[in-house]
């Protein structure tokens, strides 16, 4: 199932401009131009204010919580969707803009929340890992590309042999 969603994205991403520019078409013939054109900036500068409000900072602050091991909670999800949907609405297009709109919304949020949080693991350094639910890695599918080491099982030497070992440099 997950193999399949990422084989649909790319083509999501190539068929977005059409998509967009068949509802600017759309748009266009509905109300006309220059209100269509007014839309578009409308979005735009909404997408700018509400960026510039909530900050680039949360983003900061998710990727350090995840280094130090810590589960980005609830409390980082609605500023996090926020910035996403004001990306959303900078990006020209209606779809993008309905997209953002309905992250704002949040019961749509929460629904988000929900399915990504049991797919969160943050493995800290000292060996403990926390995350939404507790998946236990044994219980793991035999093709699952996770690999649990303890800290003893892993232990990494000087490969002499190595081109980036600087060695074959004086020979």
């Amino acid at each position: 199932m997950t193999d399949m969603r990422f084989s649909i994205l790319p083509a999501f991403i190539l068929l977005l401009p059409f998509a967009e520019i068949a509802g600017f078409v759309v748009v266009g013939q509905a109300i006309g131009l220059w209100l269509t054109l007014v839309l578009v900036m409308l979005g735009f500068v909404l997408g700018v204010v509400l960026l510039r409000r909530q900050g680039i900072g949360i983003l900061r602050r998710m990727s350090s919580e995840g280094r130090n091991g810590v589960m980005p909670g609830r409390d980082l999800l609605r500023p996090a969707m926020n910035v996403i949907a004001s990306l959303l609405l900078i990006i020209p297009g209606f779809l993008t803009d309905i997209i953002a709109i309905l992250i704002l919304i949040p019961p749509v949020r929460d629904l988000v929340w929900r399915a990504i949080a049991k797919r969160f693991v943050v493995v800290n350094a000292k060996g403990g890992s926390s995350s939404g639910p507790q998946p236990d890695f044994r219980d793991r599918k035999p093709n699952s590309k996770v690999v649990d080491l303890e800290e003893e099982d892993y232990h990494r030497e000087p490969d002499r042999n190595s081109p980036w070992s600087g060695k074959h440099l004086g020979d």
